[in-house]
């Protein structure tokens, strides 16, 4: 029996490539409420910022808490954080440090600003999917910020060396998510499944009750704590391998029809 469903947003309810201001569309909504109506919680855990989740919360009437920033802070449906994980201050600092040597574009944002060292396609979209403001600032770590985020902007082909000499040099001591050209920092706590085990534990259901849908790398977490966890059958190759469970259909079609299935 489902207690639980936890649902990536972008390429999971919403068809990937839409634009940035797409809420999910009647089928996936339709589906949410019938959840909603047999008392199965759903709860929605994405890299958005808080803004940009309760944006597409409001519209499913999803009253549960939100996972945003990979796990990286947990906001009850009222936007007041309920769990927050901070970058170890030394490193955000040399972080900062290694990006400005190599002149890499970096964002820097806690549960509620998003700061850039410059203008970057990569940080607007983000912004703007998350529904906040683009700040630039090009000393982000004397902004009094806590960074829960770092995300160092850079290209295709020097995206991979960055996460190799990063995990070379802190270990565990941070978490990585590659992008293609964005290389994502998180406190090594800050996982979608580290975020729904702890919300699990907190609302008394079992693991085997709960399903994850999910469609990208930075979902595997999640797909794989799980007791169940499908993924589209567009994802990419890391939440294939971590999932038990592909559903066939364009775009959305699999994930509507996985969630009809919980309630048949």
């Amino acid at each position: 029996m489902i207690r639980l469903v936890a649902l990536d947003i972008d390429g999971t309810l919403l068809a990937p490539g839409v634009h940035v201001d797409a809420l999910p569309e009647n089928p996936i909504t339709s589906a949410v409420h019938a959840l909603h109506d047999a008392g199965v919680l759903i709860v929605l855990a994405t890299g958005r910022m808080f803004p940009g989740t309760a944006y597409v919360a409001e519209h499913l009437g999803i009253d549960q808490p939100l996972i945003c920033q990979q796990g990286a802070s947990v906001h009850e449906a009222d936007g007041s954080l309920r769990h927050g994980y901070s970058i170890d201050e030394e490193i955000a600092h040399e972080l900062f440090d290694y990006s400005e040597t190599h002149g890499w574009a970096m964002a820097w944002f806690d549960s509620e600003r998003y700061l850039v060292t410059k203008h970057v396609d990569e940080a607007k979209f983000f912004a703007d999917v998350s529904r906040v403001t683009m700040e630039i600032d090009s000393r982000p770590q004397n902004t009094g910020v806590r960074a829960t985020g770092i995300d160092i902007i850079s290209t295709r082909q020097h995206a991979p060396d960055i996460h190799v000499l990063l995990e070379a040099r802190y270990g565990a001591r941070i978490a990585l998510l590659d992008f293609p050209s964005v290389t994502a920092v998180h406190a090594p706590q800050a996982s979608k499944g580290n975020a729904l085990r702890e919300l699990v534990r907190e609302l008394g259901i079992a693991r085997n009750e709960v399903l994850a849908i999910g469609d990208s790398v930075n979902d595997v977490s999640m797909l794989s704590w799980a007791g169940q966890s499908a993924a589209p059958e567009h994802s990419d190759r890391y939440a294939r391998d971590s999932a038990q469970e592909m559903l066939p259909g364009a775009g959305v079609d699999g994930v509507v029809a996985k969630l009809r299935s919980i309630i048949d």
